[in-house]
């Protein structure tokens, strides 16, 4: 596909107006994180899962999210320090095949980087979700990102495992679990050296109130431990540098 500069980008003003504009003079000055989503995501029956909304701890704002794959995928980005904004749907892109035909895609979430960068992401529950159209679009999208210093990516499925280790830790990463004051830096400090998380929490004092605010560490980054194995009362959790544990797959 040679789209050359031939990109379009299609997109809601803050006042709701659809606007169409060449996509690299949107990417220079469009703020996709603060868009809404261009289209709603569809409702598909049948499916377990439907729409919904994903709280961000990035952002502090709802994210819409179109699946349970693309919720797997919000968790990921929200816990990834270099991102700072978050958001589904904010852009329709359109450009012309090789045919001369005007093609069209949305895809499903947008990522600021601190640098200023960009992510466009899919969020395919399996390698061939979406088939041939989806595939072309991602070659199109790709190339369109890549015009303009940004990337796209279809964002591979996480393990059973990781993902269940994330969706538990993502149910603390609201500020309120960080405890009391004072709390988190206890916490932070009785894991200095790793630790298995039981004896660390015991440490600080009535796990009760302690392994909330351990949770809420592991989620930001503060402590780590080894996603790729289940979580339990014994695993190993040490400082934010410990052997570079912590890290999920997703984005790469």
């Amino acid at each position: 596909m040679d789209c050359g500069s031939g990109f379009e980008a299609v997109f809601l003003d803050p006042v709701g107006q659809t606007v169409q504009q060449r996509w690299a003079d949107a990417a220079m000055t469009v703020a996709f994180e603060d868009l809404p989503p261009v289209s709603v995501f569809p409702v598909i029956p049948g499916r377990r899962w439907g729409p919904g909304l994903w709280w961000s701890a990035t952002t502090g704002r709802q994210v819409a999210a179109g699946s349970n794959a693309m919720r797997t995928q919000l968790m990921v980005l929200d816990r990834d320090p270099r991102v700072t904004g978050l958001t589904g749907r904010p852009v329709r892109m359109l450009w012309r095949d090789e045919r001369g035909r005007v093609r069209s895609w949305v895809p499903q979430l947008f990522a600021r980087y601190r640098d200023g960068s960009g992510l466009l992401a899919d969020c395919p529950s399996h390698s061939e979700a979406g088939g041939d159209r989806a595939l072309k679009a991602a070659e199109a999208m790709g190339e369109a990102c890549e015009e303009i210093g940004w990337a796209y990516r279809r964002l591979s499925p996480l393990d059973d495992v990781p993902a269940a280790n994330l969706k538990w830790l993502a149910g603390y990463r609201h500020p309120r679990n960080a405890g009391r004051l004072g709390l988190t830096p206890a916490v932070v400090e009785a894991f200095a050296r790793p630790r298995p998380l039981i004896e660390g929490a015991e440490a600080v004092g009535d796990p009760i109130e302690v392994l909330p605010a351990v949770f809420h560490a592991l989620w930001h980054g503060q402590l780590t431990t080894d996603l790729e194995a289940p979580l339990h009362e014994c695993v190993l959790v040490g400082p934010r540098d410990w052997n570079g544990l912590g890290k999920t797959g997703g984005v790469g």
